[in-house]
Order: C-alpha cells, then sequence, then structure tokens
C-alpha cells in the first residue's frame, strides 16, 4: 500500500531505505551504551562522541543511496560496492571529530587499520540491508 502511494517518489523511496539499517543499529548502540552508563563501564567522553553518528550516519546512508538510485548505478555497481566506499567519507569525519573533542581512544592510526573491516561490514550491510530494502520499496 505505502510503496503504491509513493510510487511517483523514487527518491524519498532511495533515501528511507538508505536510513532504516543504521537508524535500527544506532537504536542498540544507544540501548548499549545507557546499560553501560547505569553499570559505570563507559569511558568518559564517550557520550560527546555518539552524537556525530547517531545525528549523521543514518543521513549520509540514506543520502548515499538516494545518489546511488538517482545516478542510475544499478547497472555499472554493485550496491554492496558503492556502499563500501561510505567509510572513505566517515572515517576521516569520524577521526576528526575524535581530535576535536580530545578522545584519545580513537586516532588515525586506528582508523586505518581498521577501514578495511569497516569497508567490508559495509559492504555486507549495503549489499544484504539496503540492497534488501530497495527491493522491498521497488527501487530496481
Amino acid at each position: 500500500m505505502i510503496v503504491r502511494a509513493m510510487r511517483g517518489h523514487p527518491y524519498i523511496r532511495a533515501y528511507m531505505a538508505g536510513v532504516l539499517l543504521p537508524s535500527w543499529f544506532l537504536l542498540v548502540v544507544l540501548g548499549g551504551f545507557l546499560i553501560g552508563h547505569l553499570t559505570q563501564r563507559i569511558p568518559a567522553g564517550l557520550e560527546r562522541a555518539l552524537i556525530f553518528p547517531m545525528a549523521v550516519v543514518p543521513n549520509l546512508w540514506g543520502l548515499w543511496n538516494l545518489l546511488y538510485v538517482s545516478l542510475g548505478l544499478k547497472e555499472r555497481i554493485s550496491i554492496g560496492a558503492f556502499g563500501a566506499v561510505l567509510p572513505v567519507v566517515l572515517v576521516p569525519a569520524g577521526v576528526g571529530l575524535a581530535a576535536a573533542l580530545g578522545l584519545r581512544f580513537y586516532t588515525a592510526g586506528h582508523a586505518l587499520v581498521a577501514l578495511p573491516a569497516i569497508m567490508a561490514v559495509y559492504y555486507l550491510a549495503w549489499k544484504y540491508g539496503v540492497g534488501f530494502f530497495n527491493r522491498v520499496l521497488e527501487l530496481r
């Protein structure tokens, strides 16, 4: 029913399909943070670092999927490979945020070491998660 009502709005559907998975994931992260905060096991300053991903990451996923759909890249590049490029934007932004907030547990060296693993996780999340939501919303 919703897809039928939104058939004329492929960009809104693309944005919604991209936002859904990271929003769900960040709810789980927030729940873990709150439980950890109650048990006093959270490092100092981490709550400041959580604001960036909760505000920016889902929106970037939505815009990234919107870009994928609007440019018609489905025939040229897999959605997983396209999504795996997103950490190249997000990881330096996270390093910059950590430096601006004076957080020492996330440095540029850590980011470079973790980047290939993050890209692999994003590849799988985009291939199976966002790709599934795109199919459900008929963004072929």
